[in-house]
């Protein structure tokens, strides 16, 4: 998995690409990401899911726990570009409920 960012006006903009998994290290690879971002006092974040091949349960855990973790500091996190074998899996969950997600990157930046 790989994990890149760029700053668009006041929004991180989060790249992930490959697989999120136990196994590979994804899931952790994310969180410290993310953890890192929040210190630095980012509150606007969307993750760009468009590239991710694959989620488990460890890696979908760890999106939830990232949403989370914005959250609670007072941030906002959307999904950007999600796939239909992750929507899938989002709607499957339950967890279509609880994040905003958009197809367009120039839409889901004027959310917020």
């Amino acid at each position: 998995m790989q994990i890149s960012e760029r700053t668009v006006g006041d929004v991180v903009i989060v790249d992930v690409s490959g697989k999120i998994t136990l196994g590979d290290g994804g899931d952790v690879a994310l969180r410290d990401k993310m953890r890192s971002l929040i210190q630095q006092d980012t509150k606007k974040f969307l993750l760009n899911l468009g590239d991710v091949s694959y989620v488990d349960s460890a890696g979908l855990g760890e999106i939830v726990q990232s949403y989370a973790t914005v959250t609670k500091s007072g941030g906002t996190l959307k999904l950007l570009n999600v796939t239909k074998r992750i929507k899938d899996l989002l709607s499957i969950t339950k967890l279509l409920t609880v994040f905003e997600c958009h197809d367009n990157e120039a839409e889901a930046l004027a959310s917020f």
